[in-house]
């Protein structure tokens, strides 16, 4: 699999396409600019620090919920706390789970799955959009353009859940 089949296709919901770009001088400094992105990706703990004070916190924690400060891996959870009221499947946070993390040469992608809570022994999917959505975070770069992207595929709203409020 290469890094951009990441993002999976799309079959029904919503379909979302959120790219920022930059054209650099250079094709060195293309290379060097993709290199500080893709850091920036794999240090989910800092995301908060890169989008902004009104946008939400993202703590990488390892598949059983545990905080931990190292690189992504296959099966960790992102725990999300999105500015507002939370799930209470996910005790005021949303969760998803990492299905797939790809690297070729020049590009890179995670995706996640919304998943339940794993703190807890409650099954319901602790997100506001249901267990068949995903997100995608991609970084490539191309000849002298370095562009980062979320897709959202097959976004529907979490209607299944056992607590009403969610």
């Amino acid at each position: 699999m290469s890094a951009e089949e990441v993002i999976p296709e799309h079959n029904k919901g919503i379909q979302t396409n959120t790219e920022s770009s930059i054209e650099l001088p250079t094709e060195k400094e293309a290379k060097d600019f993709y290199k500080i992105v893709r850091e920036r990706l794999l240090h989910v703990n800092e995301w908060h620090q890169y989008a902004g004070s009104a946008t939400a916190d993202f703590q990488l924690t390892d598949d059983k919920g545990n905080p931990v400060e190292r690189v992504p891996q296959k099966g960790d959870h992102f725990k999300i706390k999105i500015p507002g009221p939370g799930t209470v499947a996910g005790e005021g946070n949303d969760w998803v789970q990492i299905e797939e993390i790809e690297e070729d040469e020049d590009c890179i992608g995670i995706r996640v799955r919304p998943a339940s809570n794993p703190t807890n022994e409650q099954k319901d999917v602790a997100h506001f959009f249901d267990e068949e959505s995903t997100s995608s975070f991609l970084i490539k770069r191309e000849v002298k353009k370095v562009t980062a992207g979320v897709y959202g595929r097959n976004e529907k709203p979490n209607t299944n859940t056992e607590t009403v409020i969610d």
